[in-house]
Order: C-alpha cells, then structure tokens, then sequence
C-alpha cells in the first residue's frame, strides 16, 4: 500500500490557471485538455469561427456571456500524469471563488498578456499565491499579436510583482512572424505550423537541434542572429534556475506561446508538469498533514447546485490530502462531529461526470451532498482532522432580496440558502426578521446577475435586489457588544451571517474607523472568524 500510495502521489498534478479578464485564461485551459486528449476539438470563446462554447464553460450564462462565473474542475490523464486543473473565473467579480479554489491547488499557472503585461486582477492574485506559498509558473499569452518586448515583461515581473523570472523557453518573433520557441534546457527549437485550422486542433511541430545544419532550413540569418543574441544576454545575465527557488515561490518559471494558435502550448504542458511540485502536505490545527499519510483525509472546497439540471442535485467538491479514498467509505465529519458517508464519487470535466471507485492525495473528487457539507469542512478516516479553513471574506456589495411572486417565496429561500452554501452569495439575516427581507452580500456586482439568472433559472423564483448603501462588513468580536446600540444614524447596520455571528454593514471607510476608535474593545475581522474564537472573545478567555 505505501509504495502504491507513494507512486500514486508522485504522478499527480494538481494545480489552477489565474490571470486578469482577456488574458486568454479559458482558451488556455481548452488547449491544456485538447492536448491531454481529453478533447478533440478545442473551441475558444472569441474566436466568431469558433463552432464550439469552451468546454470548461458549463453553465448557460456563461455560454451566453462568453466568460467564466464559476470554477470547474477538469482532469486528464496526459504522459502517464494524473492532472487535475481547477479552473477559475477570470472576472474579477468572481474573485472569491478563485481564492478559494486556490486553497486546493499546489501550483499555479499565471497567465500574461504579452501586450498588457501585469494588471490589477493578476497582480491580486498573485498575492494569495504569495500568501499560500504557491509556486508560480508565468506563460506569456498572445505572441501572435505584437506585444511587448520578452525582457520588458522580465523586468516588470520583478518591479510589480517581486519575483524574478527564469525564462524556460525563448520566442521566436512576434505576431504574424511568431515562428516558435528555443527550448534552453534541450537546446532545441520547436517550429510551429498553424495549417489553417484555427487552433482548433493540436499544431504540427518540428523541433530542430540550435547547432544543427537544420536550423538554416527553418530559420533565416536575422532570426537566428537575434535568437543567439537573446540567448547569450539571459546566459550571462539572468537568474540561474533551481527547483527550490521554484517550489519555494521565489522564482517563477517563464514560458512564450499563443494559446489562441497552440503554438508553444505542448512544450509547456512537457516542462510544466515536469517541474510543478507532486502533492502538498496540508497544515492542520495538529500539524501538517502528509499525503504519505496511510489514513485518508480531505477537505471540502467548493459547493455546486444543479450541474445537472436533469436531477437539480448538488455536488461538494473535495480535495483529497492523504491516504486512499474508496468508493463507499465513512469518514468523520469534523465540524458536524460524527461519522458520514461518502457518497456516489464522481470525477469530472467542467459539467460531465464519471463515476470512480478511488481517488489519491491530489485528486478532486465530487461527492454527492444531500446538505450535509459546507466549504471548509474537514473529512477524515482518524477523528480530530481539522485543515485550516478555507477564508469567507467580506463582501463588498449589499442588496435586500425581495420576491416578485409572494407564492414562489418558499423556492427563492430554498435558492439563496443553496446559492449560500455554495459561497455565490454570503446570506445575512436583519435583527430579529429571520429570512423576511434577507440580505446578501458579494464581492463583486456583476454577482448579484448571476443570483438573479440562476434563481430564475434553476428555482423558478424571480427576485428583486433593492441595492444598500453600505460598501463594507465586518464580523465583530469582543465582549459586551450590543447589536441593537450599535446602529447610528443609518452609518451602519448590524446583522448576523448564516451561524448567527454578528457583523456590522458600514457604508463608509469614515463609519468603519469612527466605530473602530469608539470601541477598542472590540475586533473588526474582515474574514468570518471560527466559532471557537468567538467564543473566547465573547467569555473573555
């Protein structure tokens, strides 16, 4: 078995591709499973010749709107690896759902306009990467469209983002004449041909030695000239690459292409997997747990309703950190403390399922979940497994939920409830309204349409969002906090989130520090704290 285990963690990949809106993130992933054969026909959401929505785009809205609103979980088997891509919304109005995607992956993919270089989205999360200790791998985007110079992009990864770069391939052009990359470790060039086929299919390639009589027939005497130029000036002036500075985070592997094309993709899907870390240990509130752990263990990161609406069920994606997960086992539930099954194990791509009969540290399983699972929730075979929580963060946008149709009411509170659980909404309750006229928070606006397409769409409830003036919330902690007291002039509003927590909606930076100064006393977390720390604070212990 542990020989097995061992063989079974090394093989595995598991990892998540961010980037700022446009930066080509959903043709990427496309092209990532049209070369793993996961797909035979890759259809990028831009292109008009495009026949195909993207496959990881499952929901209808985001067919419709071309874009992602929700992570997905695709896998593949490719050269003998076991991949597991957790895609992400690339909208920034999405972004909670990448932080917390980000919670089960062990690499990321940073994707980079080579025209626009580092932007705000990118620059955010690369923060939580940071923040994770995430290794980070760069693929320059769009080489067929004329961006910006390779060594200006170097030079703004280390000014913006602090992190130095180590180019693993070299491009050869820019736009129309983007003939291919130099492999530096191989000292190979890798010569691509698009053949009219709208980067629908996998590219033919030729890679051709550097010092070989070849390179003459596939290069001309300029690119060749600049290529050996580039290449001495990063040989003598340029970071030297190690697997430790890499898996530490402190140096990002670089890499050139166009996903729209495909050109470069395959070499970087080699080296990629190649150099990303196997499975992590995970820390715990005992420790760091390690995938050679023979007892398995998981924790659930993301909630999903109706990804099928044939059978409107609802899929608890978990992420398995140690051990060996079979079909049809118990494991203890740490926060509901009692043993459960784990039922009906699914692998996916984006919407298709496939039933499995195990899993291995690494791999994201989809359990079916009858209501019994929330993100963050620790399953383990030993009780007394808690991972550390995934983050619910403070949204930033608040409206009163009203039904347009008083007898649809019982299936719009039966949506915002899944829809909670799910993170696409935080749910907060007014002083002593119950769920009369709930409130609900996001992170970014362009969520409160997603509420509203998707209760529409899956409950048959249409709602009406009367939008609130407040911008931020904070969970309070502290002894002696009085709720009713606490509201003042309309500044601000205290409510309670889906445990009974209180939280204090403010509509100002000016509300939040006033009430700050006022009351020392008390802590403002702009992370929903865990229910044990509330109550030491509220005891004073």
């Amino acid at each position: 078995m542990a020989s097995e285990l061992q063989q079974e963690v090394a093989r595995r990949r598991t990892f998540a591709i961010i980037s700022h809106p446009d930066a080509g993130k959903t043709t990427l992933t496309e092209k990532l499973l049209l070369y793993g054969g996961a797909i035979h026909l890759a259809g990028s959401v831009k292109a008009k010749r495009a026949r195909r929505h993207a496959t990881s785009d499952w929901m209808e809205l985001e067919k419709e709107r071309g874009i992602s609103v929700t992570s997905s979980v695709l896998q593949f088997v490719y050269r003998d690896h076991a991949v597991n891509l957790l895609d992400t919304p690339g909208h920034q109005d999405f972004s909670e759902d990448t932080y917390r995607t980000l919670a089960a992956a062990d690499a990321a993919v940073m994707l980079i306009d080579a025209a626009k270089g580092v932007e705000p989205q990118t620059k955010k999360l690369f923060k939580v990467c940071r923040m994770r200790g995430i290794p980070i791998f760069t693929f320059v985007n769009k080489l067929d469209r004329y961006g910006r110079a390779p060594l200006d992009l170097m030079d703004e990864l280390e000014q913006v983002l602090g992190i130095r770069s180590y180019p693993m391939n070299w491009p050869i052009g820019m736009g129309p004449e983007f003939r291919g990359v130099y492999d530096r470790r191989a000292n190979v060039v890798h010569v691509f041909s698009a053949e009219g086929n709208h980067g629908e299919k996998e590219v033919a390639e030729r890679a051709v030695p550097l010092d070989s009589e070849e390179i003459h027939s596939v290069l001309n005497e300029q690119e060749l000239a600049q290529l050996h130029e580039d290449i001495e000036l990063l040989d003598v002036g340029g970071d030297t690459f190690t697997r430790e500075m890499s898996d530490a985070g402190l140096l990002t592997p670089m890499f050139f292409g166009s996903a729209m094309t495909n050109f470069g993709v395959r070499p970087f899907l080699d080296a990629f997997l190649e150099l990303a870390p196997a499975p992590t240990a995970r820390p715990t509130k005992d420790g760091l747990r390690e995938p050679s752990c023979p007892k398995f263990a998981g924790f659930v990161f993301k909630i999903q309703a109706n990804m099928d609406p044939a059978h409107r069920d609802r899929i608890a994606f978990m992420r398995v950190v140690s051990g060996r997960y079979v079909k049809g086992m118990s494991a203890h539930h740490s926060r509901l403390g009692k043993e459960v099954r784990l039922a009906k194990p699914s692998q996916f791509l984006a919407a298709e399922r496939t039933a499995i009969e195990d899993a291995w540290p690494g791999d994201v399983i989809g359990l079916f979940d009858p209501g019994q699972y929330r993100i963050g929730d620790s399953l383990a075979e030993d009780a007394g497994v808690v991972f550390d929580t995934v983050p619910r963060f403070s949204p930033e946008y608040f409206a009163v939920v009203r039904s347009k149709d008083p007898l649809r009411r019982k299936q719009m509170e039966k949506g915002l409830e899944q829809l909670s659980e799910e993170g696409t909404v935080q749910i907060f309750q007014q002083l002593q309204m119950g769920m009369k006229d709930p409130i609900v928070g996001v992170v970014g606006a362009l969520q409160f349409e997603v509420l509203q397409y998707r209760l529409e769409h899956e409950y048959g409830a249409k709602i009406a969002l009367d939008r609130l003036p407040f911008s931020h919330a904070r969970w309070v902690v502290g002894p002696n906090f009085e709720p009713k007291a606490f509201d003042w002039e309309g500044n601000r509003q205290t409510v309670q989130d889906r445990d009974g927590l209180p939280l204090v909606l403010f509509r100002d930076d000016w509300a939040l520090q006033h009430a700050e100064q006022k009351h020392p006393e008390l802590k403002f977390l702009n992370e929903a704290p865990q229910l044990h720390t509330v109550v030491q604070a509220a005891t004073g212990a």
